[in-house]
């Protein structure tokens, strides 16, 4: 899972370079792989000092940061592996950066593309402050993230294995309640009493019953120690209090977005969180088009998912979803929500305080 996609661009990243850039003597890019990691070593002034490659493992990094000259700021593309390297480097470095894949993609696409190319492109960025810079949230939110999204995994998984049981029981033919079928009682009368259903398939729907089973109980283990974490608990409490915000929704907002301040306006979260449309200008008329693929994707799922049962629990979105529905477009009206309950959330991070809603502010 790429680290930095978790971020966006936030704070005064000049005066901040400029601060480091006085600390720090030397640049260095790294172009991070599997096995293998490309870098490209540069002074203030732009000379190259030296291009190599170093081994993906902790023993070769150590050896090769200990032997770097001076103090250094270095820089690297947000990959599946970036994580536990930021962690292990950063002690060696005045400061570590992360670039946002696609942007960086975006800013140095070159035919002539390679390990060490991509390295010194990275330095140079960082070095004359082009860098398209992520946040890297704490390692202790990250580890935190990491089993949210596993619990994630573990919830898609049980769906599957809830679809698999459906369709052995189409395949033979036998009547049943999709809806009920989660139920346990539900499932083995079934199995007592639908003669359509030949021994074979049965031992088919137990295992994957079993499966479902398993996958669910772990994942709502993994709610329950996310929750009571002493690190986010009364954030995720506090959050909690908006009518429409599950404990899921909650979690997934503090462990995705980590510090909120880091936005500047609700707008600015939500484009993060993907839940506006991308805009074009063009000979002065303004353009929507689809949803914009830069956001973090974990938020979007579950904020739609949310924003589609939030209404049945909070007046106001369910005023707000009327209205959107009234324009003739479900999806928007989904959406519409969705951009709602963000706005609350970031009212109530920045308040740090419980949610009331406006009518119950004038009743008190």
């Amino acid at each position: 899972m790429h680290e930095a996609k978790a971020g966006s661009r936030t704070g005064s990243p000049r005066i901040h370079h400029q601060e480091v850039s006085m600390s720090a003597s030397y640049f260095i890019g790294l172009d991070i792989h599997k096995k293998m990691i490309a870098y490209c070593i540069k002074a203030l002034d732009g000379r190259l000092i030296a291009q190599g490659k170093v081994d993906a493992d902790r023993k070769s990094l150590t050896e090769w940061a200990k032997s770097l000259p001076g103090p250094w700021v270095g820089a690297m593309e947000a990959t599946l592996f970036t994580g536990w390297v930021y962690d292990f480097l950063l002690p060696y470095a005045v400061d570590l950066k992360v670039a946002h894949p696609e942007m960086l993609k975006a800013i140095i696409a070159a035919k002539n593309k390679n390990d060490r190319a991509d390295a010194e492109r990275i330095t140079d960025l960082l070095r004359i402050n082009h860098l398209p810079e992520c946040v890297m949230l704490p390692l202790e939110i990250r580890e935190l993230r990491r089993i949210l999204r596993y619990r994630n995994h573990l919830v898609r998984t049980a769906v599957t294995m809830h679809n698999k049981m459906a369709g052995l029981l189409m395949e033979v033919g036998a009547g049943y309640s999709k809806r009920r079928l989660r139920g346990r009682k539900y499932f083995h009368e079934l199995l007592e009493k639908v003669e359509e259903i030949p021994p074979s398939v049965k031992e088919l729907l137990l295992l994957s019953r079993a499966g479902y089973e398993m996958f669910q109980a772990f994942q709502k283990r993994l709610v329950q120690s996310l929750r009571t974490n002493s690190l986010i608990q009364e954030r995720v409490c506090r959050l909690m209090t908006i009518a429409g915000v599950g404990e899921v929704t909650a979690l997934t907002w503090t462990l995705e977005i980590g510090d909120s301040s880091r936005f500047s306006s609700i707008r600015q979260a939500i484009s993060y969180c993907g839940l506006c449309s991308a805009q074009r200008e063009s000979a002065g008329k303004e353009k929507r088009g689809p949803i914009s693929k830069k956001r973090n994707k974990h938020l979007q799922t579950i904020l739609v998912e949310a924003a589609k049962i939030a209404p049945l629990w909070n007046p106001q979105l369910a005023a707000v979803h009327q209205r959107e529905l009234q324009k003739g477009n479900r999806n928007r009206a989904t959406l519409a929500v969705a951009r709602r309950l963000v706005a609350y959330m970031m009212a109530v991070e920045k308040n740090r305080k419980d949610f009331i809603l406006r009518e119950e502010r004038k009743a008190a």
